[in-house]
């Protein structure tokens, strides 16, 4: 693997999850020292062997390359750096509030590091102004750095499956608490973005991230939406979305079992926290992607009841796919997970398929040829490549179209 010449730059990377750590590793592939930082030991101690914790491809084996040639190491503690990234989770507390705890906690333990000319960058998905708030917070611990250090926020665009080259090849806007903060954080990310980097401030910033996943939130709405209807009118919605596609002006995405995942499932609801008069077709997009989660559990239990009165037994019944989305490993808000643990709590006899994770990584799980033979009913939750082959005559409920071709 081809590692980029060492640059004399200390950088820190806080949090090492599914962003930072394919992040952390791109650095250092070109040549920027890095230590990321973690609160779990066991992830910390797997990325010190030059090994992963999550499934995304290309990732094993550059992280296995920088943390042999020494330019990447792991450590539950942050050390002094030129350049310090935050990539930490964001998720929401009570009715949906952002809670940007995570990201308080994490620029506080930098604090005490900080020194003049030292260059902070917010990744996590954060709520409008979040930049500005962790200056002030650094201000108030350490008044002496005022307007003498830079921050910027730069949200990531990525598609899990293909992070390491989206991180690399995708635009990047970068706002910064003023414009030499901008600036400094635009040097930074060109050694190692390809993509264009466009400048703006933190909060534009800020609400660009949120409002592209808001985007997309709308579009799988309508798609899951029109998927409900056309149920009850008898309509095959994969068709329908195929026939209307072939207009040059329209574009209907995928229904689908709900929506899952760290972005699109979590980032609209800060748009709605902060300005809940204004923000009328985001929240009902949220709305209509939540009820579809709750409309197939309604439909599979109706299903399940269907077959026990016809055949005096409760039916097995295979749940293929667990991840928020298809062929990767990730569960974060998946709603297929919501409709196993929902189909639990009703008594059923549940067969669990999740292909990304079955391989000794996660207990209670299925082979999925071994659940196809075993089940009953088939129920297609996720459209994993694998369930793509599927041949059976047992019923079978799609939720993800894995029958549309």
């Amino acid at each position: 693997m081809n590692i980029s010449k060492s640059v004399n730059i200390e950088v820190v990377m806080i949090g090492l999850g599914y962003i930072g750590l394919p992040t952390a590793a791109l650095i250092a592939s070109k040549g920027l020292h890095v230590t990321g930082v973690d609160i779990s030991k066991e992830v910390v101690n797997t990325i010190n062997k030059g090994e992963i914790h999550i499934v995304e491809p290309d990732l094993q084996g550059l992280v296995h390359h920088v943390v042999k040639k020494g330019l990447l190491q792991a450590a539950t503690n942050p050390i002094e750096a030129d350049v310090y990234l935050i990539a930490v989770p964001t998720p929401f507390k009570g009715a949906f509030q952002p809670d940007i705890s995570f990201v308080e906690s994490a620029v506080k333990s930098i604090v005490p590091m900080l020194k003049p000319e030292s260059l902070v960058i917010l990744e996590s998905t954060s709520p409008v102004g979040t930049t500005e708030k962790m200056q002030q917070l650094i201000f108030a611990q350490r008044p002496e750095l005022k307007n003498k250090f830079y921050m910027a926020y730069c949200p990531e665009r990525v598609l899990p499956g293909n992070i390491i080259y989206e991180l690399e090849h995708n635009d990047r806007a970068i706002g910064g608490i003023n414009e030499a903060s901008t600036k400094k954080a635009v040097s930074f990310y060109k050694h190692f973005v390809k993509g264009d980097l466009h400048e703006t401030n933190a909060r534009t910033a800020e609400m660009c991230k949120l409002v592209e996943n808001a985007s997309r939130d709308v579009q799988i709405a309508f798609a899951n939406e029109l998927s409900m209807i056309c149920d009850k009118a008898g309509i095959n919605v994969w068709e329908l979305i195929k026939l209307a596609n072939k207009h040059p002006r329209v574009n209907i995405l995928q229904p689908g079992t709900g929506v899952g995942g760290h972005c699109i499932a979590v980032d609209p609801w800060f748009i709605v926290s902060e300005f809940p008069e204004e923000s009328k077709i985001i929240r009902s997009a949220r709305e209509v992607n939540n009820y579809k989660t709750l409309w197939v559990i309604e439909k599979i239990k109706n299903k399940a009841l269907a077959f026990e009165i016809e055949n005096k037994r409760k039916p097995i019944l295979a749940c293929m796919g667990l991840a928020f989305k298809p062929n990767i490993d990730d569960l974060r808000e998946s709603p297929a997970v919501t409709v196993v643990e929902a189909l639990e709590k009703e008594g059923l006899q549940l067969l669990k398929v999740e292909p990304n994770l079955y391989n000794g990584r996660a207990e209670g799980l299925t082979e999925c040829n071994d659940a196809v033979k075993q089940a009953d009913i088939i129920v297609f939750l996720v459209a994993h490549k694998e369930f793509f082959q599927i041949k059976t005559d047992k019923i079978v409920m799609d939720f993800c179209g894995v029958l549309r071709n």
